[in-house]
């Protein structure tokens, strides 16, 4: 057997149920990971030793392990010195959801939740299951709340958080937003941009989003836009490198404007080019560019 250490990429995807932890493997799975749905903790260490065995032929493996599996946490803390014991790296991906969300998730499928037996509130399993999960979500590399997000755009961050290519090791995520619709609930840092000046009140850009060159050339042009992008980029400059060396596994930075469609959404797109052109692996989500609302 060759030795294949270093070629598999092994991935445990869990999580809160209605989190969407399925959307997730289905996504891994088109991004070319061998996957396998509700693995019992105890087989990780055989399943992940099976596939390096295979000489690379399997080396980017996803599975989804999660309260289905019953003695879950124990289970699992003895997997994971198993796979270090074994020389196997491995990245936990923890997906969550504010408790409206999954609510609302588990009444439009009308699925039962594993924690919910009958006569007892959905609200109470939810609680329950994230109180079990505590110290699994503690142990997470990369931890995404799903509460705001598409399966597409869930997918997109996965291609993006995973990519092999990564040349900084290190995924920065920006969201801009707009403060009327709440902030983002996974972000670390929010940056306001209200007081930049606001192209809804120029009569041929405020029907225009932030994407389109002629609202970008506008929010760009004022020295305060300019001097606001500088001082941010600049802080970074002394933050990212911090972060990396207390092993911070990816940081969600929010910007917002009043409505989340022009001010933050030019903001967003130029920090995002500034940190890729400095080998970050920067990806950007304009969450309210389509309400439709004051920039």
């Amino acid at each position: 057997m060759g030795d294949t250490k270093g070629d598999i990429k092994f991935i445990i995807v869990t999580g809160l149920s209605g989190a969407g932890k399925s959307q997730a493997i289905h996504s891994l799975e088109d991004l070319g990971f061998f996957c396998v749905d509700n693995l019992p903790p105890d087989l990780i260490p055989k399943f992940a030793e099976l596939c390096r065995q295979t000489d690379g032929k399997v080396g980017r493996i996803a599975v989804v392990v999660d309260i289905r599996g019953g003695e879950f946490f124990g289970g699992l803390r003895s997997a994971l010195v198993e796979l270090v014991a074994a020389g196997l790296p491995y990245q936990i991906v923890f997906l969550e959801a504010n408790d409206e969300t999954l609510v609302r998730r588990f009444k439009e499928t009308r699925r039962r939740h594993p924690l919910v037996p009958t006569g007892r509130r959905l609200l109470e399993g939810i609680k329950e299951e994230r109180r079990r999960l505590a110290e699994v979500r503690d142990l997470a590399h990369l931890i995404l709340d799903t509460s705001e997000t598409t399966p597409a755009g869930l997918r997109r961050r996965l291609g993006d958080l995973l990519a092999e290519d990564n040349p900084a090791r290190f995924p920065v995520q920006l969201v801009t937003f707009g403060f009327k619709h709440g902030l983002p609930l996974d972000a670390d840092l929010v940056f306001d941009v209200r007081f930049l000046p606001n192209p809804y009140y120029v009569e041929d850009l405020c029907l225009l989003p932030g994407t389109e060159e002629a609202v970008r050339a506008y929010v760009l042009k004022w020295p305060t836009t300019r001097q606001l992008l500088e001082e941010i980029l600049r802080f970074f400059d002394f933050l990212f490198p911090q972060y990396i060396r207390e092993g911070k596994s990816q940081l969600v930075v929010a910007v917002g404007c009043t409505g989340g469609r022009h001010r933050s959404v030019v903001v967003g797109d130029y920090l995002a080019d500034a940190w890729r052109k400095k080998g970050f692996a920067a990806t950007v989500e304009h969450r309210d560019v389509e309400r439709g609302d004051a920039g």
